[in-house]
């Protein structure tokens, strides 16, 4: 087998012993050692200088500080702290309020009392043991050959929850989460109280993301004027639902203790 050092000096037109035991691992190594090109030269020259203008940037900016600043940033800073001042002020006085409440025991039943009777409020318009009022929409369906049967207004009541929809009431009846649509000789019944047409439905919650769930491509609106229906949706600050569930009583489920 060819020696490879006497191979590649023999490219090069020159020819050589053979080399072997040490000093071929001499060659090896000479060999392998970078070259210090014109290019490398050039290479190393620029990372130098780069690094030098970031070091010499970086501490220009640190001697700089708050003198060289403009009048603008100036400005600028003092509101920033001025801020964050009153912010920490604010939470202070809070802190200082809360310690001393909790200190005398003054206020402390009044509290309570006030978050329980807002819990309650809320579990009681979501159950539909008391009217509601509130922003939301009002949607009229004027269904003169009655095509709209009782999995549509599922739909309908599906697609208000789904859109955030606190309070729903059904042409008079108050709907709550164990409610139920059925049919029957062609009139639509709620939880078995017949709903008149045409069909007025009232929902309580952000009016124009309930007008959106009800007027996208596809949706009710579009669905009952595809059954000869017609569908109006009015968006209102303030709609009031005074119709009211009253709940079974439960005769299974119990409260986890």
């Amino acid at each position: 087998m060819d020696d490879p050092f006497v191979v590649a000096d023999a490219a090069h037109g020159h020819h050589v012993d053979p080399v072997e035991g040490r000093a071929a691992w001499g060659r090896l190594l000479t060999m392998g050692k970078p070259r210090a090109t014109r290019a490398n030269l050039l290479v190393l020259l620029l990372a130098v200088v780069l690094g030098a203008a970031i070091a010499a940037q970086v501490q220009l900016t640190n001697e700089r500080g708050l003198a060289e600043l403009s009048q603008t940033d100036l400005v600028r800073v003092l509101d920033d702290v001025s801020l964050r001042s009153a912010r920490l002020d604010q939470q202070v006085r809070e802190l200082e309020a809360t310690r001393d409440r909790l200190k005398s025991g003054t206020g402390t039943s009044a509290e309570a009392l006030e978050q329980a009777q807002k819990r309650l409020d809320t579990l009681s318009i979501l159950a539909g043991t008391v009217g509601a009022k509130g922003p939301g929409i009002t949607l009229r369906i004027s269904d003169p050959n009655s095509q709209v049967t009782g999995p549509v207004i599922l739909d309908l009541i599906q697609e208000l929850r789904d859109g955030g929809a606190e309070a729903i009431d059904v042409g008079g009846v108050r709907v709550v989460a164990s409610s139920f649509v059925g049919d029957s000789g062609g009139e639509v019944k709620i939880d078995g109280t017949p709903v008149a047409r045409p069909f007025v439905i009232k929902a309580i919650g952000d009016s124009k993301t309930l007008a959106s769930a009800m007027t996208i491509p596809g949706g009710i609106v579009e669905s009952v004027r595809q059954k000869g229906a017609n569908a109006t949706v009015t968006e209102s600050d303030s709609i009031e639902i005074t119709s009211t569930h009253t709940p079974a009583e439960l005769t299974h489920a119990k409260p986890v203790e």
